[in-house]
């Protein structure tokens, strides 16, 4: 079977990105793009936790309830939510009502205010995990990584939840520490380019 399909411009895609009609937007424009906003990092680790259990388009078609519901993933914000705010968050049939998973999110953001404090940013801690990528397996072949693992192990020794190796993995896609575009993908020459370019966060 081919690991790509053809897009509207014929031209050879991810074969997930056909699954459903909102993922070609988001395989072509956001995934495997590196990025250094705190704000988008903490956004998108809190979508992949909120997914566990799920499936992506579950979650990509409620994106924008979340960014309205968690105040456009705000930490600082979102730290200082109540027992009130999770009350307002089970009764949003918006979003994903899991207390558990949105008590993480809020917890969450607590700990990332503490990695700001101690690291200068939450970018510049989480790029540090950025796997060599010579070492990496072939694109879209694994669901998670010695890199993920130490992520999401170093992640929960500082308080988070709701950050398994898998979660990370699949963050780490999509946010460009990996770039898992296979291989005749027209996006992963886009990719490549945008990685090479980008200035790793240091504080």
């Amino acid at each position: 079977m081919s690991a790509t399909i053809p897009g509207p411009d014929g031209k050879p895609r991810c074969q997930w990105c056909g699954a459903a009609p909102e993922f070609l937007a988001y395989h072509d424009t956001e995934w495997g793009l590196p990025v250094a906003d705190d704000r988008k990092l903490f956004e998108k680790l809190s979508l992949e936790s909120f997914q566990s259990g799920l499936s992506w388009r579950t979650i990509l078609a409620k994106r924008q309830n979340f960014r309205a519901a968690f105040h456009d993933f705000d930490f600082d914000r979102i730290a200082r939510f109540t027992e009130r705010d999770v009350g307002r968050l089970l009764k949003d049939d918006g979003i994903v009502r899991h207390r558990g998973k949105i008590e993480a999110a809020i917890n969450n953001a607590r700990r990332s205010q503490e990695l700001v404090k101690q690291e200068g940013s939450l970018a510049a801690f989480i790029w540090r995990y950025e796997p060599d990528p010579k070492q990496l397996a072939e694109p879209q072949t694994v669901s998670t990584s010695t890199a993920a693992t130490a992520l999401s192990k170093d992640l929960k020794k500082l308080g988070w939840k709701f950050v398994g190796p898998t979660t990370v993995y699949a963050f780490m896609q999509a946010m460009g520490l990996i770039n898992d575009h296979v291989a005749d993908c027209v996006t992963r020459t886009k990719v490549e380019r945008a990685r090479r370019n980008f200035k790793r966060p240091r504080r």
